[in-house]
Parts: C-alpha cells; sequence; structure tokens
C-alpha cells in the first residue's frame, strides 16, 4: 500500500467518526427531505456487500444511510476532498476517486474494505445524472470490485424531488445478487436492469400515493 493511499483512507479510523455523522445526518436528512426508505432489509446486516445504485443527487447516499447501520464507505470524487467539507468527507470514511484517469489506488482501497466484509457505496453512471437519460452508461468497476471480492451486489433505485418535506422522494433497495457466477457483462447487465426496475417501482410507488390522494 503507497504512503498516499494510507494518507487518504484507512477504512479502521473512520468507524467511529461515520456513525458520528450518520447520527446526525439521519435525523436531518429525515426531517427535512421526509424521504421512505423501502427494502431495507435487503441490505445484509454482515459480509462483505457493494451496494450500488443510480445518481440524482448529491445527497443520494442518504437514502442508504437510513436504510442499514452497517458503516458505509462511498466512493466519492476527489475534489470533494479539496474543498471546505473536506473534512466531512474523510471522516464519513468515503473514498477518493480521480475520475481523470483509471484510479487503481481507489479500487485498492474499496477491495481492502470488501476483503475484510466491509461495505461499499458506488453509484456505477460514475457522477450525477443531470441529463434526459433515463440512465447514464454505467462503468464497470462495481461488477469487477464484487467479482474480484466474491461480494454480494444490492442494488437501489432512487426517485423523486429533493425538496423540503417531499411528498415523493422514495428509495427502493433491490434483494441482494452473487456476480460472481456470471459473466462481467451479464452482471453488468442485471445491475443495469435491477437498478431501472427499482427506479421505476418507487416512480410507481410516488405514482400510487398521488392515485390515493386523488380518490
Amino acid at each position: 500500500m503507497s504512503n498516499k493511499e494510507k494518507n487518504t483512507f484507512n477504512p479502521e479510523k473512520t468507524e467511529k467518526s461515520f456513525q458520528f455523522i450518520r447520527s446526525v445526518v439521519n435525523p436531518l436528512f429525515r426531517f427535512y427531505y421526509n424521504p421512505k426508505v423501502i427494502g431495507a432489509e435487503n441490505i445484509p446486516e454482515d459480509g462483505s456487500v457493494v451496494i450500488a445504485g443510480n445518481h440524482m443527487h448529491i445527497m443520494d447516499q442518504c437514502g442508504v444511510f437510513l436504510a442499514t447501520n452497517r458503516t458505509i464507505h462511498y466512493m466519492a470524487k476527489k475534489e470533494y476532498f479539496d474543498g471546505k467539507f473536506a473534512f466531512f468527507f474523510k471522516a464519513a470514511g468515503c473514498i477518493p476517486v480521480d475520475r481523470s484517469r483509471r484510479d487503481l489506488s481507489s479500487a485498492m482501497s474499496a477491495m481492502r474494505v470488501l476483503k475484510s466484509g466491509g461495505a461499499i457505496g458506488i453509484f456505477p453512471e460514475g457522477t450525477r445524472n443531470k441529463t434526459d437519460e433515463f440512465l447514464l452508461p454505467f462503468k464497470s468497476g462495481t461488477v469487477s470490485m464484487a467479482q474480484k471480492t466474491h461480494s454480494l451486489i444490492v442494488p437501489f433505485g432512487v426517485a423523486g424531488d429533493y425538496k423540503f418535506r417531499s411528498k415523493n422522494l422514495r428509495f427502493v433497495m433491490g434483494k441482494p445478487f452473487d456476480p460472481s457466477k456470471m459473466t462481467s457483462e451479464e452482471a453488468n447487465q442485471k445491475l443495469r436492469s435491477e437498478i431501472g426496475r427499482l427506479m421505476l417501482e418507487a416512480a410507481g410507488e410516488n405514482n400510487k400515493n398521488a392515485d390515493t390522494k386523488g380518490a
């Protein structure tokens, strides 16, 4: 392990700080955005797992924090570690990713967490989707890390509006699947299909609530 990696990411040192941040962020996020989390029981209580979903807002990972008590090390662009909130991302155990190149250091850090039985959070699209596309093309890293570390993947979908006391912000957690018996292409396609289905389920839950209120 390089000195640079030691200085930027140490999962053992962030366990307590993550749980403290989670204890502060969760009630604030729940009060302000009024999210609904469905399928939280699908996240395993232990064992290595990659939690992967669509990315529409900077706060997307907070919905996952509500769904499990586990410490989740999120992959985050390295620019977050250079700004005024750098201390927050470091304390939360996030892993810095240089998106301008193939960042092997970040991948090694994430796999170290998984090999120790931990949980990684990631957005396969690689960035927030600010387009009209349903989903952006998926990067291969999510599946690759899971396969190399024999980890399960838990897909999730988020839909709705991020606004004060939102009426329709929904997070739907899918059932875990094992990508080890699939090719990388098959696993990536399954992940994309599952996330898409869960996004529609989240949006459908919103529509169902609207229909009920209009009845």
